[in-house]
């Protein structure tokens, strides 16, 4: 069984450098719903019957501009972690730093994100045992955050994969094989 897990295509969303709280969780919102740069990409020799994508736009575009309209399989399993401002403030603080504290809280499952790191473990694994089920090659267009879970959600159902990184670069992809 192969899976390519690849970061969806560049988003057309410039971010601003400083943001209040609420500033920081409209631009959030913004970048879910911008749309992302027309990618090419050249696969491996590959089936590119399964193809699973989350739910968030950046997903299917990227999908759309590699394979073309064709019949993708969307699910909220993959999508990326939510993340908003780590505490109410009026005070404009860096983009680093609402990213970094944000992360700290998904990490400690602290209630102010929306999920925590237990409830993304457990979707990443669900959605590996789903693609256990059905025992079927297939491409996965998904997060960069989200990608590290997941990878490590194949890696404990006995799968290998050659590289890892801290940073997924968009358009980056790294193939899973068991």
């Amino acid at each position: 069984m192969k899976i390519i897990i690849m970061r969806h295509s560049k988003v057309k969303y410039i971010w601003k450098k400083w943001y209040t709280s609420d500033e920081f969780d409209k631009a959030c919102k913004e970048y879910d719903m911008a749309f992302v740069e027309h990618t090419e990409q050249n696969f491996p020799d590959f089936n590119h019957q399964n193809i699973y994508i989350s739910t968030l736009l950046r997903s299917r575009e990227t999908a759309i501009s590699i394979f073309g309209q064709t019949h993708l399989r969307q699910t909220e399993l993959i999508n990326e972690v939510p993340l908003r401002s780590a505490f109410d403030s009026k005070i404009r603080l860096p983009l680093w730093f609402w990213n970094f504290v944000g992360r700290l809280q998904w990490f400690f499952n602290i209630a102010r994100q929306i999920e925590g790191r237990f409830n993304t473990k457990k979707r990443s694994k669900s959605f590996v045992n789903m693609l256990c089920k059905d025992r079927d090659d297939a491409i996965v267009i998904t997060h960069g955050f989200f990608m590290h879970t997941l990878l490590n959600a194949f890696r404990d159902k006995g799968f290998r994969y050659d590289k890892s990184n801290i940073h997924y670069k968009t358009g980056s992809y790294v193939v899973v094989e068991k």
